[in-house]
């Protein structure tokens, strides 16, 4: 069991790896894209906020990264073999039983009009380069193995990011969050070791390069960002202030960011209880992601 755990709203020491990066969404969506002076006044972690002009998504409402990030956890935990298909029909069932924005519209579109996985893949067009499918590769990052993790993260990219830019942007946020779970390193090495392990499955290097400026919608400045937060920030609280100060595409920075943080130990577990109390706790909420990563944690257990 992961020793870097935070205790809930409920007490418990269990990990809280869905709760806390569907937080660091639900707290990022409302800072997406707007103005660097409005970041700057409201980053304050006292509260969700209200988008300045997207007011489709609730302050508190998590977005496409944890929705999707809970259709891959899904499969994760259950006995259905990790192919394209049933990656598919993941997507499709997550977002049909519980539509909601934040997706890009293009792909919202095409959601609201399938009905099946296999209608998803044949109508789908996956040469995207962007940051979509490593938003949702973090939960990924519980399986033993560096190999299955790059193969893991590969194929569920490919359904809808099948590019070199956007298979290897996932397999980097997965990595991340398996070298904080399974405890490899130093936090401070994160970015190294991942640059390391992609030259090594014969990916592009670069992962390690600090970034720094606004955030745009490529999977690769999405997840260097990240990185560069998680080998700077001693605690969850600063970690997600400042993938949030980064500006642009910051839901995303956050997501992978908390995916990957809220397992090591070497981070402190501070996010405000305003934050946790604030998170939305339907049928898909707070409550429905503490069982699911429950699930996902018995079934990948840390290395000790």
């Amino acid at each position: 069991m992961p020793t870097g755990v935070a205790t809930g709203i409920n007490g418990s020491k269990d990990p809280t790896v869905l709760v806390e990066l569907a937080i660091g969404d639900a707290y990022g969506a409302g800072f997406e894209y707007a103005e660097a002076s409005f970041v700057a006044a409201h980053n304050t972690l006292t509260g969700y906020v209200e988008h300045p002009f997207h007011h489709g998504l609730r302050p508190g409402c998590y977005t496409d990264d944890t929705q999707m990030s809970i259709a891959i956890a899904e499969l994760l935990v259950s006995a259905d073999p990790w192919t394209p298909e049933n990656l598919a029909e993941r997507f499709v069932a997550a977002f049909r039983r519980d539509e909601r924005v934040g997706y890009s519209r293009g792909f919202y579109e095409l959601l609201r009009s399938v009905s099946s996985g296999v209608e998803l893949l044949a109508r789908v067009d996956p040469r995207s380069s962007r940051s979509g499918a490593a938003m949702r590769a973090g939960p990924i990052g519980v399986l033993p193995e560096v190999a299955e993790v790059l193969a893991y993260a590969a194929i569920q990219a490919r359904i809808t990011h099948d590019t070199d830019a956007g298979i290897q942007a996932a397999q980097a946020a997965a990595l991340a969050a398996h070298y904080c779970y399974h405890h490899l390193g130093p936090r401070s090495a994160v970015a190294r070791w991942v640059d390391e392990e992609l030259r090594r499955a014969g990916g592009r290097g670069g992962w390690a390069e600090p970034f720094s400026g606004s955030v745009g919608a490529e999977g690769w400045m999405s997840v260097r960002a990240a990185l560069t937060a998680l080998g700077s920030c001693p605690s969850l609280s600063t970690l997600l202030r400042t993938c949030v100060a980064y500006t642009g595409d910051v839901d995303t920075v956050a997501t992978i960011a908390l995916a990957a943080a809220s397992t090591s130990s070497e981070v402190h577990h501070d996010l405000p209880a305003v934050l946790w109390n604030g998170l939305e706790d339907g049928t898909y909420g707070r409550s429905y992601l503490r069982r699911l990563e429950h699930r996902l944690f018995s079934r990948y257990p840390a290395a000790s």
